[in-house]
């Protein structure tokens, strides 16, 4: 029988050291798996964290194993590239950072072996992701165990997959469950013994085959579904290798019995039932411990997702741990898994993407949880596909349908992609990313965008894989596009919710994202090297206004949440309060005198509140309650204003004369003066080649009319985000040059 060995502990680490040690080292620091080099310096801003070769060094003694005729390393997870070293000879190289993956190393382990793990996240032009809008962690992320099993086992080596395939198929109450083996070196005489279980561990179907029949079709009568949230019903295939009546390997795997289909009006139907997805995108990084993450951490990452009641969840963008995947079955979440085949195509990066997705689909396909694969995100971000880009996309397409033909497949694309663009055309549905309101456009383009491609492409399935907008500790009574206020976004998601989830025909919504996360490059917000764009924090901690408006609109469970609890110091007389519930009355006390009961179809319930001296606020909603504090200020309290730390000028540093432009007005005011529009092009012309250089950002007649709403301010702020310099010298001129126009 194969035993799994976990060997996180006692690991030396060194990214100092210039070659593979010949032995132990003895000035390496000690670290416990998981393990990451970037939890601190790939979170602090300035795009400047360690890309480069690390070394995890181990002594492994094979007397402190189980006996056993073979023994396999697996590494589950080692970003982005790895090699492996025993006793100094390189014995493995693995390109892709979120996968499992498996070398044997029987022949070559000595009684005791110095094993070196060379591990490299420096850029290159053949591994995805390269370019994105998030931190790649380097270093050995998650576990390292060494399997030891018998010489006749379940396929150990065949792209890090568990050797089992379960396929059930469905008709009216009864399901066929296929079960396909791979197997190293089987021999005659041996038997395998197929076994379904039901949830409770009860046989339900058996049957003993010849070692080479590795295909069983058995019988399950009156299946009980895996109907998602609802009824998350999980079986249990187990395929074992027998020799004269003794387990020599065994293998399981739990699976569920479900159908699915993806319509282009009717949206997502789970069972023949419509079943709205309406969800999250979450990244898998945690504040101060990157994405060496603990089983508890994914635990609380499923436990917040499913009190906000999200159906959906989008895996981006890359494979997560299984632990997660697994915590998606149980809890009947719906997701969208994919690979980071993103933000820019890489010539020699084919071969990377061909990999990658086999891996995610071999190691993933008994997950019930995942309906769609996702084969690329926002790749046209330089500009429209060429021909590479399509026969990229049709090769991974193709493949995907030949391996997997119970799924479909899906990507996210960019939001100034053409809608015309013969890549949208490649998979089976298609997403967009879209920050009309936030990143350029206005909150009231969403709806009406995708009624255009829905009316366009009737018979393409539209969703929505990336929306949202940044919200921090720093607060406003009046919110503005912009302004990173925890108001404005509050604000955002309502009109969204209220825009996306109206439209049934839209078959998935995955607002972006469930918690902030590292993204070194960025200094937006006044807290550099994070997106905040999550509806909780980055440590989990605080969840955010957003979060309640989302709870009110998905979750049963009864509750009420006053908006605004971060924001006390209010200077106007009269101040709007913001309560969430998804009861339907809400009545709100101030210092125990009620001013009114309210009712709100959309669940988001609006009062005017006295602002007089310090005022408690309590909501209840039947017997639920929620309390908040304000206090009447004469002056607005600084601490809520943004101010960016390193930012190269904030908006209060910039001079702006009445009646006259400056750096703080909207680029669609100043593009609508001739001298404005000359002198935004001649800044284009100085500054902009530079920056387009450096994103990959064309300025179409798509991009220009999304940024209108941006402050030219911004605006140039975001496009330094990509790399350009853009010198306080040069602001500052602009901002006299734009003084001298009248508006």
């Amino acid at each position: 029988m194969r035993e799994i060995i976990n060997i996180n502990t006692k690991w030396a680490f060194s990214k100092e050291a210039e070659q593979v040690p010949e032995k132990m080292p003895e000035k390496w620091y000690w670290v416990t798996l998981p393990h990451t080099w970037n939890a601190i310096d790939g979170q602090d801003g300035g795009n400047d964290y360690y890309r480069g070769v690390a070394y995890y060094a181990k002594e492994i003694d094979r007397t402190d194993f189980p006996k056993a005729d073979q023994y396999y390393l697996e590494i589950q997870g080692a970003n982005s590239s790895a090699d492996v070293y025993l006793d100094g000879t390189k014995i493995a190289h693995h390109d892709g950072g979120y996968s499992t993956w498996r070398i044997d190393l029987t022949d070559v382990w000595k009684e005791k072996s110095l094993l070196v793990i060379a591990v490299d996240n420096s850029e290159n032009d053949f591994v995805y992701p390269q370019v994105a809008d998030f931190t790649f962690y380097g270093g050995l992320y998650r576990n390292v165990n060494i399997v030891a099993v018998s010489h006749s086992h379940f396929d150990l080596e065949y792209y890090g997959g568990s050797g089992i395939c379960v396929t059930p198929t469905l008709t009216e109450n009864d399901a066929k469950v296929e079960m396909e083996v791979f197997i190293s070196n089987a021999e005659e005489g041996q038997k395998l013994k197929y076994v379904l279980k039901d949830q409770s561990g009860t046989i339900v179907a058996d049957f003993i085959s010849d070692i080479t029949d590795t295909k069983a079709v058995l019988d399950i009568t009156n299946v009980h579904r895996w109907n998602g949230k609802k009824d998350p019903y999980l079986y249990t295939a187990e395929v074992s290798i027998l020799c004269k009546g003794e387990i020599l390997d065994q293998v399981s795997t739990r699976f569920g019995c479900r159908t699915f289909e993806i319509d282009p009006e009717r949206g997502f139907i789970l069972n023949g039932v419509e079943y709205p997805l309406r969800g999250v995108a979450r990244h898998q990084d945690r504040w101060g411990i990157g994405n060496a993450l603990l089983r508890e951490h994914h635990v609380e990452d499923m436990d917040l997702i499913c009190e906000m009641g999200a159906t959906t969840i989008r895996l981006a963008h890359y494979q997560h741990s299984q632990t997660f995947y697994d915590l998606c079955d149980e809890r009947g979440m719906i997701v969208w898994a994919e690979i980071p085949y993103i933000s820019q195509h890489l010539k020699n990066g084919k071969e990377n993407t061909i990999s990658q997705m086999k891996e995610l689909i071999i190691q993933n396909y008994n997950h019930p949880s995942i309906v769609v694969w996702g084969l690329s995100n926002e790749i046209t971000m330089k500009g429209p596909s060429d021909e590479e880009l399509l026969e990229n996309h049709r090769a991974l397409n193709d493949m995907v349908h030949e391996m997997d033909h119970t799924r479909l497949t899906t990507m996210a694309c960019v939001s100034m992609c053409s809608i015309e663009d013969p890549y949208i055309q490649i998979p089976d549905t298609v997403s967009y990313n879209h920050y009309f309101g936030w990143y350029g456009g206005t909150t009231d383009m969403n709806g009406p965008w995708f009624d255009h491609f829905h009316e366009r492409f009737p018979q393409i399935p539209i969703g929505c894989s990336e929306y949202g907008c940044e919200a921090l500790n720093w607060h406003t009574s009046n919110p503005e596009q912009g302004d990173y206020t925890e108001e404005y976004q509050a604000y955002y998601h309502e009109e969204l919710i209220k825009q996306l989830f109206s439209r049934k025909y839209i078959w998935a919504t995955h607002a972006w994202n469930m918690f902030d996360f590292g993204a070194d490059a960025r200094n937006e917000g006044g807290e550099n090297g994070q997106n905040h764009k999550g509806l909780i924090t980055f440590d989990r901690k605080y969840k955010k206004d957003a979060f309640y408006a989302y709870k009110a609109w998905l979750s049963d469970d009864p509750f009420v949440h006053i908006c605004g609890k971060r924001y006390v110091d209010r200077v106007e007389d009269v101040t709007k309060v913001t309560v969430y519930s998804n009861l339907e009355e809400v009545e709100l006390f101030v210092n125990g005198s009620s001013i009114g009961k309210k009712c709100a179809e959309d669940h988001f319930f609006h009062f005017d509140v006295p602002n007089v001296g310090e005022s408690i606020l309590e909501a209840r909603a039947g017997k639920y309650q929620d309390h908040s504090f304000i206090r009447k200020v004469d002056t607005f309290n600084e601490a809520y204003r943004l101010k960016e730390k390193g930012a190269i000028l904030n908006w209060f540093d910039i001079t702006a004369p009445e009646g006259y432009f400056s750096l703080n007005d909207k680029m669609e005011t100043i593009l609508a003066s001739k001298e404005g529009q000359m002198l935004f092009m001649n800044m284009l012309q100085q500054m902009g080649q530079k920056e387009e250089q450096s994103s990959g950002m064309q300025m179409t007649p798509e991009v220009l009319k999304m940024i209108g709403s941006f402050t030219v301010l911004r605006l140039v702020n975001l496009m330094g985000l990509t790399g350009g310099k853009i010198t306080k010298e040069q602001l500052l001129e602009m901002n006299a040059q734009l003084n001298k126009i009248k508006k």
